[in-house]
């Protein structure tokens, strides 16, 4: 078990101190704060075993997340882009693998839900999605469904240069998928994949992106590889393959050539990923601040925060933070529907600064609280582990967030090359 302390000082909440929240935030707030040392409790054991947090999920299925961004008509919470986030940025401070995989289940009712909301459809298309979204909410709501939203196929797919090499073919009365996807949370362990694919047609086009659930039962729906990762292990993302999976046409997600319209007019939708690493960040500084203070629990109430260097380390890590807590919470302000140019470039730089600084934060924590810092029975290695995974993760990897940015500020929308 971590020895570490829940995390109630305001100074570690997701928002820092004095941050305006409604009151349905700061309820959503406490509902996630209270699961937290359960979940910071068994983290090193999903960790250890790359196993996948079921009893996390019993939690939060229980205390009626599971239908957090369902909108409250169909009887979920009706979160919106911030208020998720928020609620997953608390959770990332108690077990990141836990707040990573919510995530691909939280995307799977917020882009059906809110942001759809947003989107240009025709009548026919809304009457459709209207339809469709009842029967996923419902599982979601009334049968505790988990939905998982595997994006990568090892190719530029993911990062929105390319079609999806998963197809699906029209058929009657549905489509049959064949494919696969790579790095797929949830692997195993949830009831419905929320797969994007391309439709089969001789040319295959991003504008024909299609979003289907596919059961995780379904025949020819196979889970296959090992998974023995560097960090985030209790995401337990192995590969799912597709050969010939048939799924009714009530399976989609969103209407035909909807999801391209999302992609390309509601960019914050891609930086759901970063409020995990968000509370990775948090959690590394906390533990610091705590282990210097000597308070750790099962550790000797030894202080060590006399040491000059220890309290320089301590204020270059919150210098860090603060600076990517900044940065987060002006993105979530930004978030909405054809945002202007200036808050798509921040929500880039965003989503760098949070993935670089958490692990840099981490590092900084493990160098500050020393050789006892590597021990698995504290949290420090885990955090370390984890926030580096952040970087490399589709759509936006830090790579291509500084590769848009750097493009996005210097041509406007259409220009060409000199």
């Amino acid at each position: 078990m971590d020895a570490a302390l829940p995390l109630t000082d305001p100074r570690y909440a997701v928002t820092g101190s004095n941050y305006p929240l409604s009151g349905k935030q700061k309820a959503l707030l406490a509902l996630a704060e209270e699961l937290g040392p359960r979940f910071a409790a068994r983290a090193e054991r999903y960790d250890r075993e790359a196993s996948f947090p079921f009893e996390n999920y019993a939690d939060l299925r229980a205390a009626g997340l599971l239908g957090l961004c369902v909108p409250e008509r169909f009887g979920g919470k009706g979160a919106d882009l911030r208020d998720y986030a928020l609620v997953s940025a608390t959770l990332g401070k108690y077990c990141g693998a836990t707040a990573l995989t919510f995530n691909m289940h939280a995307c799977s009712t917020l882009w059906p839900g809110v942001l759809a909301d947003d989107l240009d459809m025709t009548r026919e298309q809304r009457a459709e999605h209207e339809k469709h979204r009842a029967l996923h909410f419902e599982r979601v709501v009334q049968q505790g469904a988990v939905y998982a939203q595997p994006f990568s196929e090892g190719s530029a797919a993911a990062a929105g240069k390319a079609p999806f090499g998963t197809t699906a073919a029209k058929v009657a009365g549905g489509w049959l998928v064949n494919g696969k996807k790579i790095f797929a949370s949830l692997a195993g362990a949830a009831d419905y994949y929320g797969v994007l694919c391309t439709e089969n047609k001789p040319e295959l086009s991003m504008r024909d992106t299609l979003y289907l659930a596919i059961p995780g039962k379904a025949p020819g729906l196979s889970v296959t590889g090992d998974w023995d990762p560097l960090g985030m292990r209790g995401t337990v993302s192995r590969t799912l393959l597709f050969r010939d999976v048939f799924v009714p046409d009530e399976a989609a997600m969103m209407p035909r050539g909807i999801y391209f319209q999302a992609a390309s007019r509601w960019p914050h939708m891609f930086t759901t990923l970063s409020p995990t690493y968000m509370g990775i960040a948090i959690a590394a500084y906390e533990f610091t601040v705590r282990y210097l203070r000597g308070e750790v629990a099962g550790m000797p109430p030894v202080k060590r925060r006399m040491y000059p260097t220890k309290q320089i380390a301590v204020a270059e890590m919150w210098v860090k933070l603060e600076q990517t807590r900044a940065l987060f919470l002006r993105m979530l302000e930004d978030a909405r529907v054809d945002p202007p140019k200036d808050a798509r470039l921040r929500a880039y730089a965003a989503q760098y600064t949070i993935m670089e600084n958490a692990n840099d934060i981490s590092r900084l924590a493990i160098r500050t609280c020393g050789g006892q810092s590597m021990l698995k029975s504290l949290p420090l290695e885990r955090l370390y582990r984890d926030s580096r995974c952040g970087a490399l993760m589709l759509p936006w990897t830090a790579e291509l967030c500084l590769d848009r940015i750097g493009r996005e500020a210097l041509y406007e929308s259409g220009e060409a090359d000199d």
